[in-house]
């Protein structure tokens, strides 16, 4: 019986092609090397001793880089090709990481996160792209899955060595590490890879969701966007204001904040990959899974209200972990699936664009609401606007049936 179940386990990952796995396996070794990121906010506030105003703000210049450097990544890869943005973002960043250590006064390190994340961010849609690209079209909601899974798996370890390394020589380490680690995957990838054009992907199995030139008119990917600016929202809670919850509220260690975020990325690293197989095989709504993903996030926040517990620590992070298993990989696979032809570049720019959005508000605005209401009024803030957006996805729901029941 176990070795069915292993067996139908790997069946999930049969049929992709080399490029694939070759660029899971970049993202994997940059995703286990980005240790800054869980830890930054930790890392501003205790030991650069700034205020939770200032670290706000700081958080602020990272989404604004990261806006910037997703609109520069997305509009270049549809000119010029997602190879050349990839090579150069991830290289140039991974220099950059190095020299970011000495820089510690407020209003540099302001204008040295919105840079590093314009040229860090440039990444994310080429590499979407590249999905295009490399993936067969019936392939394309599970290579997503797979790149996610890479992500996790490399997210699972990098946490936990994070606190290690900050345990052993200081923040200082981060540092080198994710340099290093970016300059490492792309030339893996340089050296591997070679570049082929993008081919113009479309979804045949929702061929009616394939709509509109402009993403300006079209409404329900619009609305989708703030569906997906709410999820983004809660989901950052992790990187700004829960590491700092931890610490304050339980007194947990970064080592412990890390092996937290490690049992998120082992559920993901077993789990989503047979779980988006089963969506796909019984022809489930991606929305509906969306949905139900905005909707488990809530919830997850709603949890941290209990805060007489160490133990709900835990199962919020399971909640969040299966909200993000439904809400990500099909977000993902519904913004591209609308994407009209030659314009893949700039929906995928726009589409990670609002997650750089989601990292701006989720800081600052967690940190505000804590600043001056406390811990108590952020969760029920961020629980209420994922009930809002279970409303939004209904009517996007809504609103594609109304559209394909027209066309017939």
């Amino acid at each position: 019986m176990l070795k069915r179940a292993f067996q139908k386990y790997i069946n999930n990952f049969r049929g992709f092609s080399r490029e694939i796995w070759i660029l899971a396996l970049i993202t994997f070794i940059n995703r286990a090397g980005t240790m800054v990121l869980p830890f930054l906010s930790k890392y501003l506030k205790e030991d650069l001793h700034f205020s939770y105003g200032e670290v706000g703000w700081i958080m602020v210049s990272f989404g604004l880089g990261s806006m910037l450097g997703s609109w520069l990544g997305g509009k270049l890869s549809d000119k010029i090709g997602f190879y050349k943005i990839m090579i150069f973002s991830l290289f140039t960043s991974g220099v950059m990481f190095f020299f970011l250590q000495y820089i510690t006064s407020f209003w540099a390190l302001c204008f040295s996160m919105f840079t590093i994340m314009v040229v860090a961010d440039m990444f994310r849609p080429a590499m979407f792209v590249s999905l295009g690209a490399y993936a067969k079209p019936e392939n394309r909601t599970r290579a997503l899955t797979l790149v996610r899974l890479a992500i996790n798996l490399g997210f699972a370890a990098g946490p936990a060595l994070g606190g290690l390394l900050i345990m052993s020589v200081g923040y200082k380490g981060l540092f080198w590490v994710d340099g290093a680690t970016c300059i490492i995957a792309i030339v893996i990838f340089w050296l591997k890879v070679k570049e082929k054009k993008k081919s113009a992907y479309t979804d045949k199995a929702h061929p009616g969701e394939v709509l509109t030139h402009s993403v300006f008119k079209d409404a329900p990917f619009l609305i989708f966007l703030m569906i997906c600016l709410i999820s983004g929202i809660m989901f950052f809670q992790l990187f700004t204001t829960i590491p700092l919850y931890h610490k304050e509220q339980f007194n947990l260690s970064e080592l412990q904040t890390g092996l937290l975020l490690t049992f998120n990325g082992i559920l993901v690293f077993f789990i989503e990959m047979p779980l988006v197989s089963y969506i796909e095989r019984n022809k489930i709504n991606k929305l509906r899974a969306i949905n139900l993903g905005g909707l488990l996030m809530a919830i997850s926040m709603f949890l941290l209200l209990i805060n007489n517990w160490v133990g709900i620590l835990i199962i919020m992070m399971l909640f969040m972990t299966f909200a993000e298993m439904f809400a990500f990989p099909f977000s993902n696979s519904f913004a591209m699936s609308r994407a009209p032809k030659g314009h893949e570049g700039r929906y995928m720019a726009i589409f990670t664009m609002t997650y750089s959005m989601a990292h701006i508000l989720s800081a600052k605005t967690g940190m505000t609401i804590i600043d001056n209401f406390g811990y108590q009024a952020n969760w029920f803030f961020m629980g209420t606007l994922g009930l809002i957006s279970v409303l939004l996805g209904l009517w996007v729901y809504k609103l594609i049936n109304n559209k394909k029941s027209n066309n017939v």
